[in-house]
């Protein structure tokens, strides 16, 4: 199944605000460094406050198990929201499914697209290739706070999916997380982007706003340290 030929591209849709964009840019950076270590910092944190450190190196590797558990089961294709360079469209390829990745960032998309994959450089809220008809849409990584607004995103993802579609979602450790915050991310070096709307939902928050998106939590797990859920049309 061919994407690219569906939609094109859009290159003027893009505010600053998102991950790791602006500023020093080293969202962009990092994913030229597999080795880079970022932090994600609340704006608004306590002086003292740590940041949450992120593994950049992460984004390009080769999905792992607990990466391709979430891929058991759906026979359909596949939409990775939030995809960077693209580890989970090429671990849904590596199945046989047909996958399409999206990320506002040039340079992961750049990056994908270099590799061989379907990847379009498109915020989630935009319009996109099989409206409605997608056997699974993935929010990874944290990328459940895309936007800085859950339950809008959960709302959005129910729309792209199939009747018989899933929504698969990672987690916050703690299953009490209902956080939306503005935080910008910076590197080792201090260099640090523009400030971004965020979020982070554990199972908690995740079931009271899953009914307002017309979705249902039906499956939820821990394995590796992560935690994640798999959402239905309610």
């Amino acid at each position: 199944m061919t994407f690219l030929a569906q939609t094109e591209p859009r290159h003027d849709l893009f505010e600053p605000s998102t991950f790791g964009a602006g500023g020093a840019e080293p969202y962009a950076a990092a994913l030229e460094n597999a080795e880079n270590v970022l932090y994600l910092r609340r704006t608004r944190a306590e002086p003292h406050a740590e940041p949450f450190v992120i593994d950049a190196g992460r984004w390009s590797a080769d999905a792992d198990a607990t990466d391709l558990r979430l891929l058991a089961g759906i026979t359909g294709p596949v939409l990775d929201i939030g995809c960077g360079p693209g580890r989970m469209v090429r671990a849904a390829m590596g199945l046989g499914l047909s996958a399409l990745g999206i990320d506002v960032s040039a340079a992961a998309v750049r990056m994908a697209v270099d590799s061989g994959l379907s990847v379009l450089r498109r915020s989630v809220f935009d319009p996109m290739p099989l409206e409605g008809a997608w056997a699974a849409a993935l929010l990874v990584d944290g990328n459940i706070g895309i936007g800085g607004d859950p339950s809008a995103l959960l709302a959005r993802c129910a729309a792209l999916l199939a009747p018989d579609g899933a929504l698969l979602v990672e987690l916050s450790h703690d299953p009490d997380t209902d956080d939306r915050y503005d935080g910008t991310i910076e590197d080792a070096y201090g260099g640090s982007s523009a400030v971004f709307p965020w979020a982070e939902l554990g199972l908690a928050g995740l079931r009271d706003r899953a009914g307002d998106a017309g979705l249902v939590v039906a499956e939820d797990w821990r394995l590796d340290g992560r935690w994640f859920a798999r959402l239905l049309r309610a």
